[in-house]
């Protein structure tokens, strides 16, 4: 269901933003450019905002830069260059990085108040990077491991619903998604390694 609804989304979310994309480029920017610049911004402002506790606005600063994560990838295929090997691997190592940048400013939060959930975002830490690997490991050895539970949208999501609503002070919602994002990201990561062990048996 969710590969079903990211794929009906990608067209026209494609098309909304491919003008802008077109402007972007005019003025000289590149893919690589907009991945670096909207990495930068979410890391930035995810340590700066949450371990102080400022959720709400942290969240509304670090969704603003996660959206540049959809513009990159149409400005490569629109521009003269297309797509490069060097744009995914960098795309891809940025996203790693800011990814756990939002967690590690939850954790540096939660570390300071000696809050019983630090484990639990720790784990989700891990695991969320451990299901990264894991496909990106596969894929080298010839394997497609695609799919899975909760793949990085999905944690995205997840992570990013939770904080911005325990920042307009809406009760347990912190603990809850870290607990969903934590046993999705260990549930997904046991579903790739069921995939790539299978693929290796045949």
């Amino acid at each position: 269901m969710v590969l079903m609804l990211q794929s009906s989304l990608r067209k026209p979310v494609t098309r909304i933003i491919t003008p802008l994309c077109r402007g972007l480029l005019a003025l000289g920017l590149s893919a690589n450019m907009i991945s670096a610049l909207g990495a930068l911004g979410t890391v930035a402002s995810a340590l700066f905002f949450y371990p102080h506790g400022n959720f709400w606005v942290g969240t509304l600063v670090v969704a603003f830069f996660v959206l540049f994560d959809l513009l990159d990838g149409t400005m490569a295929r629109l521009s003269n260059s297309g797509s490069s090997s060097w744009g995914a691997l960098l795309d891809s190592t940025l996203d790693r990085i800011s990814d756990a940048s939002i967690l590690a400013g939850v954790l540096l939060y939660l570390i300071s108040k000696n809050d019983d959930l630090v484990p639990v975002v720790l784990v989700a830490l891990v695991a969320g990077g451990l299901v990264s690997y894991i496909k990106a490991r596969a894929e080298s050895l010839g394997i497609v491991c695609n799919g899975g539970f909760a793949e990085r949208t999905e944690r995205l999501i997840i992570a990013v619903l939770a904080i911005g609503l325990t920042g307009l002070h809406v009760p347990f919602t912190l603990a809850v998604g870290m607990w969903i994002l934590a046993l999705a990201s260990i549930y997904t990561m046991t579903e790739r390694l069921r995939i790539v062990f299978v693929a290796t048996r045949r």
